[in-house]
């Protein structure tokens, strides 16, 4: 069992790596070696990750990728994708493809607002409350103008403040609720330095102090107001490259596939994700935060009620639609955006974007991520291009050599992939040499 230590964090890199290999329960693994590995040789570059978190003791690798021949509103972007899931490029990369000749995709955004909430309780009467709201809002706003100024001259800033009694849920429960425009950027340390600012000048101007009690100061995660809509269409005669079956009958597939997922949670989980591949590798290769975008994406599509699919598709007068409704509250200035090297270099490699641009591309990518997924679902079947995909990984679990590499990828064009089959065919080659 690993020994209790105080004061780790004090600990430069090494004493930490050395504190760790002692106390491992994995004695039989070399841990220095392991993580001493994967360090950047330059030292200047791993210092700047080592601060990116405390108490860094190496680098955790995953893929820095591309997906070409996308076209969005007309134009052309290569989209970089972080991801460990061995088919999530392919499948994008297919999708780009597959919309290329047929208009491409097109995205908008329908909105960009973002929410902050005081928390507080309140024990007085509500009337009083309300007109010393009223009366405090300008002062709220004024207080704050230090950390406004540079937003409000992008064109940002905060767009409203009100107060919100929701004793009916917890007993003596208030809430100032203000949205805000952050314009390029993300804007969580924005606003949640504005929202503190309310909470103390809300506090210290009321006549009896003691009768409010803040309880936090933070953003939502959850922006049901800061949404944008990618699609794709094209007449159903068009579908005719998805060659496995009928186009009429693709398309009728694919929208019953929808709907299914429109109807059964346990169906739509895992249809979301599928989309959430696409968004999150995006979201991840860009420097913004991955688990704010679930958190919100999930939120959404359960705002019904019920939890549903985030893609629609119809069939209209001829024509096949299929789109995506999704908040995504990204940032392409701040945070790690910058910061990171890579992050910087995607946002580059995408042509530098503003936020509302990338929130176009990062829904495309979900978009085509979930069209890839319904088009192998109701055609080959999920498993033929993934586990084609995955046959690499489970070679190197079996430390193959280029040759055996080359022997499977030609025996596994014609045969079905799984590990047993692997394993059958590594052994039966190994034991012919």
């Amino acid at each position: 069992m690993k020994k209790p230590i105080s004061g780790f964090s004090k600990l430069n890199k090494s004493e930490k790596i050395e504190w760790l290999s002692k106390n491992s329960f994995s004695s039989d693994i070399n841990i220095k070696n392991i993580l001493l590995q994967y360090c950047n040789s330059n030292d200047k570059l791993q210092k700047l990750h080592d601060e990116f978190a405390e108490n860094t003791i190496s680098n955790f690798y995953l893929p820095f990728a591309i997906a070409p021949n996308f076209i969005i509103n007309n134009k052309p972007y290569t989209i970089p994708m972080v991801t460990e899931e061995s088919s999530v490029i392919a499948a994008a990369s297919k999708s780009a493809k597959f919309w290329l000749d047929k208009g491409g995709f097109r995205a908008s955004v329908l909105s960009t607002n973002k929410v902050g909430q005081v928390h507080f309780l309140y024990k007085g009467d509500y009337k009083t409350l309300k007109k010393y709201f009223d009366k405090i809002k300008p002062k709220l706003i004024l207080d704050v103008s230090s950390i406004t100024s540079n937003m409000n001259k992008r064109g940002g800033g905060i767009k409203s403040i009100q107060l919100l009694n929701l004793s009916d849920k917890i007993e003596n429960y208030f809430q100032i609720k203000a949205i805000f425009e952050t314009q390029d950027a993300m804007g969580a340390n924005f606003i949640n330095s504005c929202l503190e600012q309310f909470a103390k000048t809300f506090k210290d101007n009321f006549t009896e102090k003691n009768e409010i009690e803040i309880i936090m100061s933070i953003l939502s995660n959850y922006v049901p107001e800061c949404i944008v809509k990618a699609e794709v269409s094209c007449e159903i005669e068009k579908l005719s490259d998805t060659s496995i079956i009928d186009p009429f009958d693709f398309a009728n597939k694919f929208v019953r596939a929808v709907k299914i997922a429109e109807v059964d949670k346990y169906r739509a989980v895992t249809h979301n994700k599928g989309i959430m591949n696409g968004i999150d590798s995006v979201v991840i290769a860009t420097g913004n935060d991955f688990r704010a975008i679930e958190s919100a994406a999930h939120a959404y599509a359960s705002k019904s009620g019920t939890y549903k699919s985030l893609t629609n598709a119809s069939v209209e007068n001829n024509i096949f639609k299929f789109s995506i409704e999704i908040p995504l509250a990204l940032g392409t200035v701040g945070g790690l955006t910058k910061l990171h090297p890579l992050a910087n270099l995607a946002l580059e490699i995408l042509d530098k974007p503003n936020s509302k641009d990338l929130m176009k591309i990062t829904a495309v990518a979900g978009l085509a991520q979930n069209f890839a997924a319904i088009k192998s679902l109701i055609t080959t079947g999920i498993q033929h291009g993934h586990m084609k995909m995955h046959l690499i990984n489970i070679l190197n679990q079996h430390r193959a050599s280029d040759i055996e590499k080359e022997k499977a990828i030609e025996y596994f064009k014609t045969n079905t992939v799984s590990h047993l089959e692997v394993d059958l065919f590594i052994n039966k080659l190994r034991s012919n040499e």
